[in-house]
């Protein structure tokens, strides 16, 4: 924005803020090394509070803490600017001497040497400090780094003594905070995750555990307690992970990358590249895939299963509960290749997993109902509204399983008997499990109609998951209507 208010002659300022947790990812950097190589006028402001969601970690982590730490640094400099800024000599002189004595007391030459001129750290809750620095920077021109320190939760005690816990919330009272429920909670899809990650460690020394800074979320928090030698949080770094679960497989070791659906987009040229072309056992455990509710457009995970169901070597898993999900976790770490099992947000039906490693059989997908005419192939989170429908419509149901390798030998037996296929998944229509069902007809010459549904062609707004599917017609009553429209569409 800011070479382009150049490129057209406007007198405009780009500020640029970003936090410490996102400071690590490559883009932040790749774009500092180009910025601060052309004249541009632009301020970059980071945001350090030292935290995203979960605690920062890495080496940037340590410089930014040392900086924050330095103030003999920062008072030198000031002081030294002031006394000598009368005699231009002693301040060249003073400037060389600076940058030799600043990388050993504080390593600020991080951002200078990308061509930024770096100012801070400073408090950023004090607006008496903070207004009149961003004033005075607005008058220089060039690339300027403004590192502002503050703290995760300011003024909200609560938020303040558990950034982690108030870093997304959904409604509660101010003066009690996040109220927990009464009694145990309803098992979710994480933790049936969390829970076989440490079974499957106790199992297999050979599993190491990786996540791009989402210990949190993904349910990793007790594994990293008693496996910490094994457990790796690369920070906001997704290609980073990806990349790194490669060079683990190479050696030996059988990583298990723990991400979000929407945030494994990221990773995709590492994940074509790194793992699937060299066809190394790396078990992506996608978490929210689906709709995810009120995080909106940005956290959907609606395209996952077109955009890795296309890489060849990919193994491809939905599960239909939470038992299964277990089951189907096993079943890709036993794998020589590399696989996804992708599961929704929340919890499945409620059914308790076995505290076993089984497995099952690859490609295979079962009959859930025997109905008549109309046959309800469902894919993952799905599989319950299929059943549900089916029995209003006396359908067949097929929990499908695998996504990839698809049960053909299903697909071929169900067009055998049935005047129609329905094919059901919370992922984008266009590319997804229902095309691979297509595709399994016509390599078969199958003239079987099929109706496929789906999330369709557009970014999906925030709302509660099942406020949106039936919206989007991929709830119980939404596949009924649909299948009616379809048989009668008079």
């Amino acid at each position: 924005m800011a070479l382009a208010a150049k490129h057209k002659g406007e007198d405009r300022k780009a500020i640029a803020i970003i936090g410490d947790g996102a400071m690590s990812a490559g883009m932040a950097f790749e774009a500092m090394n180009n910025a601060g190589v052309v004249d541009t006028d632009m301020l970059v402001i980071l945001n350090d509070n030292e935290m995203s969601i979960s605690p920062p970690v890495g080496a940037l982590n340590n410089i930014l803490t040392r900086l924050t730490s330095s103030k003999t640094y920062n008072a030198a400099r000031e002081a030294g600017r002031h006394m000598l800024g009368f005699a231009p000599p002693l301040l060249e002189l003073a400037r060389r001497a600076e940058e030799h004595v600043k990388g050993m007391i504080a390593p600020g030459t991080l951002f200078e040497e990308f061509g930024f001129h770096y100012y801070g750290p400073i408090d950023g809750h004090d607006l008496d400090a903070l207004i009149p620095t961003l004033e005075n920077l607005k008058k220089l021109k060039g690339p300027k780094f403004l590192h502002i320190i503050t703290k995760k939760g300011q003024g909200y005690k609560l938020a303040e003594n558990d950034p982690i816990l108030y870093h997304g919330v959904g409604k509660f009272a101010a003066c009690d905070g996040i109220q927990s429920a009464k009694g145990p909670g309803k098992l979710t899809y994480t933790q049936v995750f969390g829970d076989w990650l440490c079974d499957m460690a106790k199992a297999d020394s050979r599993l190491v555990a990786i996540t791009p800074a989402m210990r949190e979320g993904s349910g990793m928090v007790r594994f990293s307690a008693e496996h910490a030698d094994r457990y790796f949080d690369v920070g906001i770094a997704e290609q980073h992970a990806v990349t790194f679960a490669a060079g683990l497989a190479c050696e030996g070791l059988k990583p298990v990358v723990a991400i979000y659906s929407t945030f494994l987009q990221r990773g995709y040229d590492q994940l074509v590249h790194d793992v699937a072309l060299q066809n190394l056992p790396v078990v992506f455990a996608v978490d929210r895939g689906g709709l995810v509710g009120a995080d909106g457009p940005t956290h959907h995970g609606t395209f996952d299963l077109s955009f890795v169901t296309c890489i060849p070597n990919m193994v491809v898993m939905a599960p239909s509960d939470e038992a299964e999900c277990r089951q189907m976790l096993s079943t890709a770490y036993a794998l020589d290749c590399p696989s996804m099992v992708r599961y929704p947000r929340g919890g499945g039906t409620g059914k308790i997993p076995q505290c076993s490693l089984d497995t099952l059989p690859v490609g295979k997908g079962e009959i859930r109902r025997n109905g008549k005419e109309v046959a309800l192939l469902a894919f993952g989170s799905l599989v319950p509204a299929a059943l549900a429908a089916g029995d209003e419509l006396d359908a067949t149901v097929a929990n499908m399983r695998f996504v990839k390798p698809l049960d053909a030998e299903l697909i071929v037996e169900l067009a055998g008997n049935h005047s129609l296929l329905v094919s059901i998944e919370e992922n984008a229509v266009i590319g997804g499990a229902g095309s691979e069902i297509e595709r399994v007809l016509a390599e078969r010459g199958l003239q079987v109609p099929l109706l496929r549904l789906g999330l369709p062609d557009r970014f999906i707004d925030h709302g509660e998951q099942g406020q949106l599917l039936a919206e989007l017609g991929l709830d119980k009553d939404g596949i009924v209507r649909a299948v009616r429209t379809r048989t009668n569409p008079q």
